[in-house]
């Protein structure tokens, strides 16, 4: 588990992070979002001890990431991709890093062969493609089968049988009961990777609850439901404390009650319904809402 408590980082006037406080549970998939200049990176190199808090702390299953005596056996991260020395090799990159560890030699062959890279691992890893050398930091996080994981833009440079492979293996991880937190602009692959949210915005929490839970509270998230007797049902429903709108096909769309609430009325009421269904925004949709007036750095497109 990773818990933050009231953490601020400041560079002399800038508040990079603002008395933020979250957790990050094992077994589940966590995504951390938020706009460019957010203060994610800055976050996660203070769970890393890569920067000190100005204020509040940050631990790793309850202890500073600083103390940790062999670090890459709890905690395995990717903040970049070329995080290695261009001359070496991608064996030797990580030969490196298992002794620094204490980690068994041939844990580097399974984690080269876990992410792909078997094939070219003697060859210097500075002249690797962009997706190469993800895969090559990704194989590092891995290297001490570590039950912490953080991954900062784990996708970017890969193919589409790369991401595929990447929201794979982040949910196989957090099904053998790991912490994954990773930090992504990919919406989509939020949506199918997540299971958790936690959102920022100017250095503050904005949100922190489930994939599920955050679309489902966009405005634009709504109960659609179409019937020979709408005008009747509309009544019924406004009356229950429901909002209604007339979509431009007939149907209704409902805010305020849920798919069950507008099914049960309907039916004590004896009115048949030719379509019931919950109709929810994108996590991007969702997401643009909330953020909104958290954005430093709008294209002038968005500002139209």
């Amino acid at each position: 588990m990773i818990e933050a408590r009231h953490l601020t980082k400041r560079y002399g006037a800038t508040v990079a992070v603002d008395d933020l406080s979250f957790e990050v549970r094992p077994g589940r998939v966590t995504g951390f979002l938020g706009p460019n200049g957010a203060g994610k990176s800055t976050t996660m190199r203070m769970i890393l001890g890569l920067d000190a808090p100005t204020a509040g702390d940050v631990t790793v299953n309850g202890t500073p990431y600083a103390s940790l005596r062999e670090p890459l056996r709890e905690v395995g991260a990717l903040l970049d991709a070329k995080a290695f020395q261009g001359g070496r090799s991608a064996y030797h990159h990580l030969v490196w890093l298992a002794q620094s560890n204490r980690i068994p030699a041939q844990r580097v062959d399974e984690v080269l062969a876990l992410v792909g890279l078997t094939d070219v691992a003697r060859r210097r890893a500075g002249g690797f493609s962009l997706g190469m050398g993800q895969r090559l930091g990704i194989a590092a996080a891995l290297l001490g089968d570590p039950g912490v994981l953080l991954f900062d833009e784990p996708g970017n440079g890969l193919d589409p049988e790369g991401i595929v492979w990447i929201r794979t293996m982040l949910r196989s991880l957090a099904g053998e009961g790991r912490t994954v937190f990773v930090s992504s602009h990919l919406m989509g692959e939020m949506a199918l990777t997540a299971d958790d949210l936690v959102v920022i915005g100017r250095g503050r929490l904005i949100d922190q609850t489930s994939v599920r839970d955050f679309v489902r509270r966009s405005s634009t998230s709504h109960v659609r439901v179409r019937s020979p007797r709408a005008s009747d049902l509309a009544e019924l429903l406004v009356a229950a404390g429901a909002a209604v709108d007339r979509a431009d096909d007939g149907a209704l769309e409902v805010t305020g009650l849920d798919c069950v609430a507008v099914g049960d009325l309907a039916g004590r009421h004896g009115v048949y319904l030719h379509e019931l269904s919950l109709n929810e925004p994108s996590l991007e949709t969702a997401y643009m809402e909330l953020t909104h007036d958290a954005v430093d750095y709008r294209s002038p497109a968005a500002l139209a």
